[in-house]
């Protein structure tokens, strides 16, 4: 099967939660989420990630302003700002005003729209789109008409994708986390299954690639399986780094492990 714009360079969309996260660790202002952002874009980041839960544990509703405020400026307005969340997580009593409320008041470039449980520590899965989606329909009619992106975090299941499809999703983000699982075992020479998980991922493309749907993927993508990932699911629109990204950033600092993960990618092609 012919894949259209194989060679189209993935951008890298840096998720700065755990920059937040560190801040929060005290009552205080640093480090700023804000020049957290600043330091990506110069080193070349094409984009801006956030996930901001509802019980606040780092991107706080203020964090989403200041950003997107950012982003707005005109220096940045080439910078894509990408929320994702659950769009049922409705207010709370702690001032976390719903995630729907914070997209339709900041209008990102780009919704990913996530199933995670408020009590998760992160995200572990993609949507089953089997049952009744009447509700996430409406979701993504309301984000088109701000002309908002709308990206489905996806396992890789070609029936899923297609129900995705239908929902009326202009990408579908992979969930990465058991691609990078394997890997990781694989590299340590322990029993895995990274061959047939890599395998799925790719099949899958093929399918959100005859269907129109573009791909962008997350979590646990780091500097040891990004190239490997995006060699063989073609075209990753985008990635979306954080964790690998920021643990890098401890010892390399953070201009300088954007560049590299840039790097990784623009040599992929």
């Amino acid at each position: 099967m012919s894949i259209p714009n194989s060679r189209t360079r993935t951008k890298l969309s840096v998720n700065v939660n755990k920059i937040a996260l560190l801040r929060n660790s005290r009552d205080t202002t640093i480090p700023s989420v804000v020049a957290a952002a600043q330091t990506c874009i110069a080193a070349g980041a094409a984009g801006i990630t956030i996930h901001p839960r509802p019980d606040m544990r780092h991107i706080r509703p203020g964090d989403v302003f200041d950003l997107a405020a950012l982003l707005a400026q005109p220096a940045n307005q080439a910078i894509e700002f990408n929320i994702e969340g659950n769009p049922f997580a409705g207010p709370e009593a702690n001032g976390f005003p719903g995630f729907m409320a914070l997209v339709e008041a900041t209008r990102p470039a780009q919704c990913t729209l996530v199933p995670d449980d408020p009590a998760q520590l992160t995200s572990d899965h993609g949507w089953d789109l089997s049952g009744d989606n009447s509700r996430l329909q409406a979701i993504i009619q309301q984000l088109h008409q701000t002309g908002c992106r709308v990206s489905l975090f996806m396992d890789p299941v070609p029936d899923q994708l297609r129900l995705a499809k239908q929902l009326g999703a202009d990408r579908i983000e992979f969930y990465t986390g058991p691609y990078a699982d394997h890997f990781a075992r694989q590299q340590a020479g322990q029993p895995n299954q990274h061959e047939q998980i890599l395998a799925a991922f790719v099949a899958a493309a093929e399918v959100a690639n005859a269907l129109g749907l573009g791909i962008n993927a997350g979590h646990d993508l780091n500097q040891q399986n990004l190239a490997t990932f995006c060699q063989a699911v073609r075209p990753v629109a985008e990635v979306s780094i954080g964790h690998g990204l920021i643990t890098d950033a401890l010892w390399a600092g953070l201009d300088t492990t954007v560049r590299t993960y840039d790097t990784i990618l623009e040599n992929v092609g």
